[in-house]
């Protein structure tokens, strides 16, 4: 039988990094938006999603569009990651299909 640990750990973050907290949590979001969206549109025409390395490509030009994006540095590669786990989901037949994350959850 396999047992199971977990570890919880409570944070008391300043001010400032819970300014930093937020502002890395809503760049991943937007950034996992995005890619959803031009993943959705992708499949609806091509019928193949966008593959991880292909979005990473255009994070680079997606942070010039956008200045504020470069303020937080990897956590948007995590966004790209989440929004390519749940492609392979919902092409694969899973009954939860990826969804826009939204700021109040």
């Amino acid at each position: 039988m396999l047992t199971h640990k977990a570890y919880k750990f409570r944070i008391y973050p300043t001010k400032e990094q819970e300014f930093l907290i937020a502002k890395t949590i809503g760049c991943s979001r937007f950034v996992f938006n995005h890619f959803l969206a031009k993943w959705d549109e992708t499949y609806k025409a091509t019928g193949k999603g966008l593959s991880y390395g292909s979005c990473s490509k255009k994070l680079p030009s997606l942070k010039q569009a956008f200045d504020w994006l470069k303020e937080v540095e990897q956590a948007m590669q995590d966004g790209i990651g989440i929004q390519k786990t749940g492609g392979v989901g919902y092409l694969s037949g899973l009954p939860t299909g990826t969804k826009l994350y939204s700021h109040h959850r």
